[in-house]
């Protein structure tokens, strides 16, 4: 366990970024004043900016030590609000322009996952102009059960677990309405889990239990009896494991600052990676915060600890952006853009 940081006696002033015209929108403003109020009652200035309200050019930069960027979905996880950030040289939480970027399209994040090694479903990248029949013959290559979900969106929106061919026409509808872009990809059957780590330390693993077989939007956010279970029945062994793995996916992606590896561990005890969140949420019924919590961190020292990290790289050089013209040229990126 780290050491615990010391009460705040120069206090931060930040700047959070929440809300956003993404459909993430009503959660990024839960995590924006979770984190709000988690660093005000660490001693710290805070002044909260949703950019649908106001351009982000109306906050006096100058005036503020960094932003906490709580935003999700598009303009929070994309790279986008990070490049923004990046020209005004203004010191940001969690990952660069070109991490974001890449994590933010699973197709181009599971590229990188294959070049390094690390295990994730195989899977097809389809489009929204793509025919029925194109799809089948997709899902039939990759073979039932299989999982449908958008290449860009977060909080499982417009995923669909499809068991036949009947089910795949609203699958792909509720899968567009996110973006052009789709995945097609085998279901893993067996437990989900999720690893958080914050600069490259790993947090307590979560074994995520729903008391349905699908961890969607209701259970991550509505349901009050979906199950965390922090203390799982298995061996130290596959703890490992499954750390190592997760912790592996989000080096392959490039990660800083606060980031989450969810993952689903097969009837066989293998994991496999299913995504990198870059900047995960921080609500109540978020998962990141029951890990720091596990681990001795309240949910302000976790805040001020993301805070804190991104001075510290400011004032050691720009960020190391692993191969970033390699994620630039991506095929999948490109297209998922």
């Amino acid at each position: 366990m780290s050491v615990a940081l010391q009460p705040c006696s120069n206090p931060l002033r930040v700047v959070v970024l929440q809300g956003g015209t993404s459909a993430e929108r009503e959660i990024s403003l839960k995590s924006g004043a979770a984190v709000s109020a988690a660093l005000t009652g660490r001693g710290h200035l805070v002044r909260r900016t949703d950019p649908a309200d106001a351009p982000l050019t109306s906050v006096d930069w100058p005036r503020f030590d960094a932003a906490f960027i709580a935003l999700h979905g598009r303009f929070g996880e994309d790279g986008g609000v990070q490049a923004l950030l990046d020209g005004w040289g203004v010191p940001y939480t969690g990952s660069d322009a070109s991490a974001s970027r890449l994590a933010f399209s699973k197709s181009a994040s599971k590229e990188r996952f294959a070049a390094c090694h690390v295990p994730t479903p195989a899977y097809r990248l389809v489009h929204i102009s793509d025919s029925l029949r194109h799809l089948r013959q997709a899902a039939k290559g990759l073979g039932y059960p299989l999982v449908m979900k958008p290449d860009a969106s977060g909080s499982s929106l417009g995923v669909s677990f499809v068991n036949e061919p009947g089910q795949l026409q609203a699958a792909a509808e509720r899968c567009f309405e996110q973006g052009s872009f789709g995945l097609l990809e085998q279901a893993v059957a067996g437990t989900e889990w999720t690893l958080a780590v914050v600069d490259g330390e790993r947090l307590p693993l979560i074994r995520i239990e729903p008391r349905q077989t699908f961890y969607d939007f209701a259970a991550k956010y509505e349901d009050g009896e979906t199950g965390y279970c922090l203390d799982p029945d298995v061996s130290p062994e596959l703890m490992r494991t499954i750390e190592e793995v997760g912790a592996a996916a989000c080096r392959a992606v490039g990660t800083r600052g606060i980031a989450r590896a969810d993952l689903r561990v097969d009837a066989a005890l293998k994991p496999w990676v299913l995504e990198v969140n870059t900047i995960p949420g921080l609500t109540d019924h978020s998962l990141v915060p029951k890990a720091a919590d596990r681990h001795g961190w309240s949910l302000g020292e976790l805040c001020e600890r993301a805070v804190r990290s991104c001075l510290r790289d400011r004032l050691s050089g720009p960020p190391n952006s692993q191969d970033a013209q390699t994620r630039q040229d991506s095929p999948s990126l490109r297209e998922a853009s």
